[in-house]
């Protein structure tokens, strides 16, 4: 009896080892030295600013993942099922529905809307809120992961691609295809320069990984990229005598950076959807356990730990301030939207927008 217990034990461990060894997944992890994690020190150091915040509900539109401030002065929000949501003091209404899962959404100077799609690409919504697709594909491929954009003053909409592998729809949405992206860390993500006139895209960056937030600054000099998977913010030259050059920012943050928004006096802000995950960091020189742990159950894969962190740099990397919630009432924020008087907090889930009176700071 206790042989045949064995063996029968045994037969399992050893199919056990062959799943976690052989079972098909998505991911082909690659090697890659994390930097070493220093935590929350200066100038990231925990804080309860954040704390300031109240929150204006959007009813059963959720994961407001970012925001901006039309030609109106209103505030539009883009939501998981589709819908922009117009924002008035604590009033919302429905503005257009744009399908798919729209991510970043900034205002161009004719008074549209342009929209970064995940699932259907960058679209335009007008005035007369007609939704206009302005590009879905890229390179003869269908635009599968679009994410944020930055407009130019000249009309070009400079716009990420965080996965041309791991696509958001294809991978039951943009949380699943952001976690199998980040934990093969393949280098899949590019940002492009397209022009709506012209139809001309042009590849500015790739090899990124997790393309995410994009931001142009005043005079179009550059723009700012955040590549999730290497905790970093990149910069690149549109003009000068650096242009087409790139150059990191700020490097080894202590968290996920999601989005890039420009805000008043050159500053910009930026979300960290969670602190870093130390698992990730200790095996992102071992692609084979990378691989296992993706054959493990979902509820035992690394995912986004509730924290409420925000920062704003300059563009020389300066941090020009810090914000934090100890209770991470509004978890994984994403960025923030900055207008005169106010700064509204964006989020991947949940269905509140935070917002920060500036006079209560």
């Amino acid at each position: 009896m206790l042989k045949s217990t064995l063996a029968a034990l045994g037969a399992l461990l050893a199919l056990l080892a062959l799943y976690l060894l052989l079972w098909p997944v998505a991911i082909n992890p690659v090697a890659w030295d994390a930097p070493v994690n220093r935590g929350y020190v200066d100038p990231f150091l925990p804080n309860d600013l954040l704390t300031a915040a109240t929150s204006i509900s959007l009813s059963q539109y959720e994961a407001p993942e970012d925001a901006t401030l039309g030609s109106d002065q209103r505030v539009y929000v883009t939501t998981r099922n589709g819908m922009i949501v117009r924002v008035q003091n604590r009033g919302i209404s429905e503005y257009a529905d744009v399908g798919g899962r729209p991510l970043g959404i900034e205002a161009d100077q004719d008074g549209s809307l342009l929209i970064a799609n995940s699932y259907l690409g960058i679209q335009r919504v007008t005035a007369e809120r007609e939704v206009i697709t302005l590009l879905d594909e890229v390179d003869g491929k269908p635009l599968n992961y679009a994410n944020n954009l930055a407009v130019g003053k000249d009309g070009a909409i400079y716009f990420s691609l965080s996965s041309s592998k791991f696509g958001a729809k294809e991978f039951q949405g943009t949380y699943d295809a952001a976690l199998l992206d980040l934990l093969e860390h393949g280098g899949h993500g590019s940002v492009y320069a397209f022009e709506p006139t012209t139809n001309k895209v042009t590849r500015l960056l790739d090899g990124l990984n997790y393309a995410n937030g994009v931001a142009i600054n005043d005079d179009d000099s550059f723009i700012l990229v955040a590549e999730t998977g290497h905790y970093r913010i990149l910069k690149y030259w549109l003009s000068g005598e650096r242009r087409g050059e790139r150059e990191i920012l700020i490097d080894n943050l202590p968290g996920f950076p999601d989005n890039i928004k420009s805000g008043a006096n050159g500053r910009f802000w930026i979300g960290f959807a969670a602190p870093r995950n130390d698992l990730i960091d200790k095996w992102s020189d071992k692609p084979l356990l990378r691989k296992m742990l993706q054959r493990l159950p979902s509820s035992m894969r690394p995912s986004a730990q509730p924290f409420s962190h925000v920062i704003a740099i300059d563009g020389d990397g300066d941090v020009l301030m810090n914000m934090h919630d100890p209770s991470a009432r509004f978890p994984t924020l994403t960025g923030v939207l900055e207008t005169r008087d106010t700064l509204y907090l964006t989020s991947l889930f949940g269905n509140q927008l935070p917002r920060i009176r500036k006079r209560d700071l």
